[in-house]
């Protein structure tokens, strides 16, 4: 009885044991995405959605009017510098101003911080040193930093000597009419510019760098020391703590500029994609060259960037970053393919009631399935990718444009801007417990 006992109750207990761990063994446990910035590039899905409304901010920010107060201490009391810009910190705490001198040459600037009431509180750049592409200046997020680029200032242009006579010695023989015999006459001299109290001693390369500094102008250093590299674009990462940027070498950039010269256009820069750490160290993030301004995903964890018709991910952060393609050059003839027949249409019906002809000679196109592959050069609206902008951890906007940027302003083309977008979602599942 006592054996009969002692099985009855382990086959109990092995029973309630199969019973709690069935769900384990016969029916495989649910799972939830991961967060996006603990899943690496490389294992990243994509769904393509052509011909989206554009991201909602999108729409260029107005431009930032001078600071009053700033504006009107260059007008008192610095009448030999004239002020370019002025870029408020997110916080409202402090105003860079970027300006030059009259001796200065063509598209070299200073910069100095401002209060918000116009008081000086430092110049940020010494006088042996030169600010370069002043529209791309950038505060941190958080307004701890600024970041601009800079290199070795240009000798100055000489301009003729300012020169003013006092009131008193304008007219010596008046002051003898007036029995002041004493009073000794003096040549004009030239009225002195005010001493400038720029910084010393921070290193300048012939090529321009970027540079950061604390957000009340203390700590000017040079980030970059890549003498023959141009940096001439930079963004902060959300958190701050990394720039994303692009560099061309001096001899790629002359190439360019020779190049669209020859064409009558304006020169559009193109660099390689880098990562930049606040202590300098340095990642790139690509071998090709692209005009397309890398962005940041909003959680800091990873870039974005262009190549044509492709984009690319990189992780910015881990001790093994990886990376991913996403061509999209076949989504983009089909969708272009689409998007024409859809204009055409249009035309077609515009033009129904006056010219019945040309609408039967424009339907024959219509044949050809909408999923064979058309030919590019078929296409008006197949164009390259020329902006991106990532809004949400699975949301990556891009658009593509036909851009013609010539020095005859008259003659810039922009035609056939479409937003299209990437909904990005995970390879890998984490079970849910």
């Amino acid at each position: 009885m006592c054996f009969i006992r002692i099985t009855l109750t382990a086959l109990v207990a092995g029973v309630l044991l199969l019973s709690g761990c069935e769900r384990n063994i016969f029916q495989q446990a649910p799972t939830a995405p991961p967060p996006m910035n603990a899943v690496p590039a490389v294992r990243l899905n994509f769904r393509y959605e052509p011909d989206v409304p554009a991201p909602s901010g999108d729409a260029k920010a107005a431009a930032e009017e001078r600071n009053a107060a700033v504006q009107a201490d260059f007008d008192a009391a610095r009448p030999q510098e004239m002020l370019d810009r002025t870029l408020v910190s997110p916080d409202k705490k402090h105003v860079l101003a970027a300006y030059h001198h009259v001796s200065d040459a063509p598209a070299e600037f200073r910069l100095d911080m401002y209060s918000p009431e116009g008081k000086l509180l430092k110049k940020l750049t010494s006088d042996t040193m030169a600010v370069h592409f002043p529209d791309t200046i950038v505060w941190s997020p958080d307004s701890s930093s600024l970041a601009f680029v800079a290199m070795i200032r240009a000798p100055q242009i000489e301009t003729a000597t300012t020169t003013a006579t006092p009131p008193a010695l304008s007219n010596p023989a008046a002051n003898t009419a007036t029995g002041d015999a004493n009073v000794e006459t003096e040549s004009p001299t030239p009225i002195p510019l005010p001493t400038p109290l720029a910084p010393t001693g921070i290193l300048t390369f012939r090529t321009e760098q970027i540079y950061t500094c604390a957000a009340d102008g203390t700590g000017v250093k040079a980030l970059t020391e890549n003498e023959g590299l141009i940096y001439f674009y930079y963004a902060w990462s959300p958190d701050g703590s990394m720039l994303a940027a692009l560099a061309a070498t001096a001899r790629e950039w002359k190439i360019l500029e020779i190049q669209a010269g020859s064409k009558g256009e304006i020169m559009v820069p193109q660099g390689r994609p880098r990562i930049i750490e606040k202590n300098g160290r340095e990642r790139r993030l690509d071998d090709n060259l692209t005009a397309v301004k890398p962005v940041w995903s909003p959680d800091s964890a990873k870039v974005a960037a262009a190549f044509d018709t492709q984009v690319r991910v990189y992780d910015a952060n881990g001790n093994n970053p990886t990376q991913a393609a996403i061509p999209l050059r076949n989504q983009l003839l089909i969708s272009s393919q689409a998007y024409d027949r859809d204009q055409q249409q249009k035309l077609q019906a515009s033009n129904a009631n006056t010219d019945t002809n040309v609408a039967a000679n424009t339907e024959q196109p219509t044949d050809q399935p909408i999923s064979t592959l058309p030919d590019e050069k078929t296409l008006v609206s197949y164009n390259p990718i020329v902006e991106i902008a990532w809004t949400a951890d699975d949301l990556i906007y891009l658009q593509t444009a036909y851009i013609k940027r010539m020095k005859n302003e008259a003659d810039s083309v922009r035609s056939f801007s479409r937003w299209h977008r990437l909904v990005l979602t995970s390879q890998i599942a984490v079970p849910v417990r």
